[in-house]
């Protein structure tokens, strides 16, 4: 099966030599289940960004189509062109069977009217819980908020994370779903307590929903501990990110590192001894599962469907009193640490096998197709 993957900013995962630009949680995902799919035998390309690459350039057996370059065009005008026109392009050279769309915006709507005018499939898969929530959708135009419903409505096929995800889309827009995985990068090594020499790490992209000031206060909060901050700038949140920067210099047991690449991110995950999440709301981070398969637990308001509570794999809190109260009892305690570092492991051993995780995306392929 030939199968297109429209996700303008994967090939920084994708291409070690890109990863000096900035990704997230959903970037990471397409790039392991197009070279999952790849490796498994099918014919796997991706649109992405034009970042200077060659046009059909191939990273692990993946093509790669360029759309149009990320500030290009006049403002207002650009939606047309080069965006809408460079995406249609892109994904003609393509030529898939079926194609491949995560997280709210315009770009699922287009992907809906190319597939409908040249007869082919897509699949559209939820990335954050707001993505079900019509009220609190991430997209900012109220033109590209239609294109992201028309697309939705017409999708052959919706994928969500969560059981969360899979009732709001069903009450908000009365659409069904199936709920799916998530891959992930198993580790050569997993360190034990005493061979990890960071405290506590908070990895994010800055915006303010993904609340980096709470992270910071909670540095403040266990002086004693060293912190660590991976998070780089966003468009539209660049003065955010400076009021961070400026403030972290001033806290002595916070390492504020700033945007680092996914494929240098291994080493810091297993180093940490906790993983700690702020976020208003979110999907399933990717984050949890990074830290998790490096059997690290995680502290955090947010706990999808209910999975860090069910498995014991950190603790979940709902102050910052109890956070930094979560995160100092596991510092003291080295067995209580040990016993939920070996959870986190052997649950990510268990159920988070490729093979496992990637057949009812094949399933659901298969079918749409």
């Amino acid at each position: 099966m030939k199968i297109c993957f429209l996700g303008l900013e994967n090939l920084p995962v994708l291409a070690p030599e890109f990863n000096h630009h900035g990704i997230g949680g959903e970037e990471v995902q397409h790039t392991l289940l197009a070279k999952s799919l790849a490796r498994r035998g099918h014919d796997v390309s991706m649109v992405v960004y034009d970042y200077g690459q060659q046009d059909r350039a191939r990273w692990d057996r993946v093509t790669t189509y360029k759309a149009y370059r990320a500030n290009a065009g006049i403002p207002v005008l650009r939606f047309a062109h080069p965006r809408w026109t460079g995406i249609w392009q892109a994904l003609r050279r393509a030529d898939a069977d079926l194609y491949y769309v995560s997280c709210a915006g315009m770009h699922l709507g287009l992907v809906a009217l190319f597939c409908q005018v040249y007869r082919r499939k897509w699949v559209f898969r939820v990335a954050h819980d707001t993505d079900c929530e019509p009220d609190k959708l991430l997209v900012e135009f109220w033109r590209d908020k239609k294109l992201y419903e028309y697309g939705l409505r017409r999708s052959p096929a919706i994928l969500v994370q969560t059981q969360r995800q899979q009732q709001a889309i069903l009450a908000n827009y009365g659409l069904a779903s199936r709920q799916v995985g998530m891959l992930v990068d198993f580790p050569q090594q997993r360190y034990a307590f005493e061979q990890r020499d960071i405290d506590v790490l908070w990895v994010n992209n800055l915006r303010q929903f993904k609340r980096p000031d709470l992270f910071l206060a909670l540095a403040r909060r266990s002086p004693h501990l060293q912190f660590h901050m991976v998070g780089g700038p966003q468009p539209g949140f660049e003065t955010m990110f400076e009021a961070i920067c400026r403030e972290a210099e001033s806290i002595a047991n916070l390492t504020f590192h700033g945007r680092v690449a996914y494929h240098a991110m291994d080493r810091k995950y297993g180093r940490a001894r906790v993983f700690v999440n702020t976020s208003d709301s979110e999907g399933f981070p990717n984050a949890f599962l990074q830290a998790w398969v490096r059997g690290t637990p995680v502290v955090s308001f947010f706990d999808p469907d209910h999975l860090i509570e069910r498995e014991s794999l950190g603790k979940v809190v709902n102050s910052l009193d109890t956070m930094v109260q979560a995160v100092e009892t596991l510092h003291r305690n080295e067995l209580q640490w040990t016993q939920a570092s070996t959870r986190c492991a052997a649950y990510m051993d268990r159920v988070f096998g490729e093979d496992r995780i990637l057949a009812p995306y094949l399933s659901v392929f298969g079918e749409a197709a």
